[in-house]
C-alpha cells in the first residue's frame, strides 16, 4: 500500500506535465503507465520525429520533449510506476484507491487519467510468437544502442519509415520489409527513405527467424519469388498498435466511445477522479499536445481543491516561486 496525493495514469506528455504541476502545488505524485518508458505514444511511435506545434519550441524532437518534461518534474521527485497497469478503482471513505497489475494499491487524494489513446499494445509479429530468442523490439527508445547492427524493419507505416530514417546513419545495414507495394507512411518520408542506402522489399513477409538466444537471421519470402535469408541482429516490428480503454472501461466512468467525459474543471462523473489530454471528451475538444498541457494544469489545480477545500484554485505564478 502506498499513500499519494495524486496518482497520474499515463506517462505521456500530458501526464508528465501533470506530474510537474502536482509537484509545483506541493502534492506528492505517482505516475502509472503500462509501458516501460515515459513518453507514451511519442516514445513508442515517433521519438525522433520533429514536433512543430508545442509552444516555445519552433521544432523539438519527440524524445527531447519527453526528456524535458521528465526533467521539469524531477525537482518534485515523482514516483514512476512504469510497466505497471492500473487495473481497478474503488473509493474508500470518499478517496480513490487504485489497484495495480503488480498487486500494489495506491491510496490517493485524487486520480488524474491522462491515458492518451488508452491502453495500447503493439501488434505482434506472427513469426516471432514462437521465437524464444531476443532481438525482437516494437519501439526503439535509444537508437544509439543499434549502432553497427543489421536491422530489419517490418511494416509500411510512418513508424517503420521514421525508424529507417533514424537508424540508417547508425546501423550497419537497414532493410525494410512490407507485405504490400503501397505504404501507409507519408509520401515525403517514403521518398526520403528511398534516397537513403536503405533496402526496401515489398510484397514480402518474414517467414522465419533464426537464432537461439538472439536473432541471427531472418527468412524473407517475396510473393511469387524466392525466399532469402538475411543476417539480422535486431527486428523492429512496426506493425502498429491496438488501443482501448482496457480496465478503465469497467470503472463506471462516463464515456463517449473510447473517451472519458469531463466538465470544464476536467472532473469526471466519479468523485476525485479527473482526466486530461487525448483521452477526454467535451464540446469543442481539440486533441493536441498543447491542449493537453492546459488541461493537465486545470485538472491538477481543481484536484488540489478537492483534496483540501481550503486550498486556492489559482496556484500563483511559477515565476514568483523563486
Amino acid at each position: 500500500m502506498r499513500e499519494v496525493d495524486v496518482a497520474v495514469i499515463g506517462a505521456g506528455p500530458t501526464g508528465l506535465f501533470a506530474a510537474y504541476y502536482a509537484g509545483f502545488r506541493g502534492l506528492s505524485v505517482a505516475v502509472v503507465d503500462a509501458l516501460p518508458e515515459p513518453g507514451g505514444q511519442i516514445t513508442a511511435m515517433y521519438p525522433e520525429k520533429l514536433i512543430l506545434d508545442v509552444a516555445g519550441f519552433p521544432a523539438v524532437k519527440g524524445r527531447d520533449l519527453v526528456a524535458n518534461l521528465v526533467a521539469q518534474a524531477a525537482p518534485y521527485a515523482p514516483t514512476y510506476l512504469l510497466g505497471n497497469r492500473a487495473e481497478k478503482l474503488a473509493h474508500v471513505d470518499g478517496r480513490p484507491v487504485l489497484g495495480l497489475a503488480g498487486g500494489e494499491q495506491l491510496h490517493c487524494g485524487a486520480v488524474i487519467v491522462t491515458g492518451g489513446l488508452g491502453s495500447f499494445v503493439p501488434r505482434p509479429l506472427p513469426v516471432a510468437e514462437h521465437f524464444a530468442g531476443g532481438g525482437i523490439v516494437y519501439f526503439v527508445p535509444r537508437p544509439a544502442e543499434l549502432a553497427e547492427r543489421d536491422v530489419l524493419i517490418v511494416g509500411g507505416g510512418d513508424s517503420a519509415f521514421d525508424w529507417a530514417v533514424t537508424l540508417q546513419p547508425l546501423a550497419r545495414s537497414v532493410t525494410l520489409v512490407h507485405r504490400r507495394e503501397r505504404f501507409r507512411a507519408h509520401a515525403a518520408t517514403v521518398n526520403r527513405v528511398r534516397d537513403l542506402p536503405v533496402r526496401v522489399v515489398v510484397n514480402a513477409e518474414v517467414t522465419r527467424l533464426h537464432g537461439d538466444d538472439v536473432v541471427t537471421a531472418a527468412d524473407i519470402a517475396v510473393r511469387g519469388g524466392p525466399t532469402e535469408t538475411l543476417p539480422v541482429d535486431t527486428v523492429i516490428a512496426a506493425l502498429g498498435f491496438t488501443a482501448d480503454l482496457g480496465p478503465l472501461a469497467e470503472w463506471g466512468l462516463g464515456l463517449d466511445r473510447r473517451h472519458i467525459l469531463v466538465d470544464s474543471t476536467m472532473a469526471t462523473n466519479l468523485p476525485r477522479v479527473f482526466a486530461a489530454g487525448d483521452i477526454t471528451e467535451y464540446p469543442g475538444k481539440v486533441r493536441l499536445i498543447a491542449t493537453g498541457f492546459g488541461e493537465a494544469a486545470t485538472a491538477v489545480n481543481n484536484a488540489a481543491v478537492a483534496i483540501d477545500p481550503a486550498a486556492h484554485l489559482f496556484p500563483g505564478h511559477s515565476s514568483d516561486a523563486g
